[in-house]
């Protein structure tokens, strides 16, 4: 039988346990956060970029469901951690540099101007609201991608993929 799955051709064929394994074996060093605030769809596309870029953690804090069709079954190859609140997140950021990817903030510099650093965890929050006040708080550092056009920011996902790939670009490459 075909195996249909959205896979590159080294893992067709391979049980999602056997993928999950072969891709622990050479996972980035870069994690994940998102604050579920609102249920935002746009966690799903968060994840499969996640798992396109083979991040070590996805971290989901607040709200444990979100829509997972936008994974496209990529949960499946991935370490989602949940996490309640805040506090109980940042236990898990023991001597980790927290960057934040919000541009409603003065603290907010170029992200084509940062440095990253191997460890590396990239916040994110809902595309109505942002980052809370109480997680922006504790991030080391805050980034914004500049924009071109008439609005004043990308899509919550695209931003994602973009903040991945530079720090892929700078640590990995």
């Amino acid at each position: 039988m075909e195996d249909t799955r959205n896979l590159i051709d080294e893992y067709k064929g391979m049980e999602n346990e056997q993928v999950f394994g072969a891709l622990d074996k050479k996972r980035t060093p870069l994690e994940i956060a998102i604050e579920n605030v609102e249920h935002d769809f746009n966690i799903g596309s968060i994840v499969r970029t996640a798992n396109s870029f083979n991040v070590k953690i996805v971290h989901i804090i607040g709200k444990k469901k979100y829509n997972r069709r936008g994974a496209m079954c990529t949960d499946k190859y991935l370490k989602i951690v949940h996490h309640a609140t805040v506090s109980d997140f940042l236990e898990s950021q023991k001597n980790r540099e927290l960057v934040a990817i919000e541009n409603n903030t003065e603290r907010a510099l170029p992200l084509k101007e940062k440095k990253f650093v191997e460890d590396t965890t990239l916040i994110f929050g809902s595309e109505n609201n942002g980052i809370t006040a109480e997680l922006l708080e504790k991030a080391n550092d805050v980034r914004f991608i500049e924009s071109f056009g008439s609005t004043r920011s990308v899509n919550v996902g695209v931003a994602a993929g973009i903040a991945m790939y530079e720090y892929i670009r700078q640590i990995i490459f």
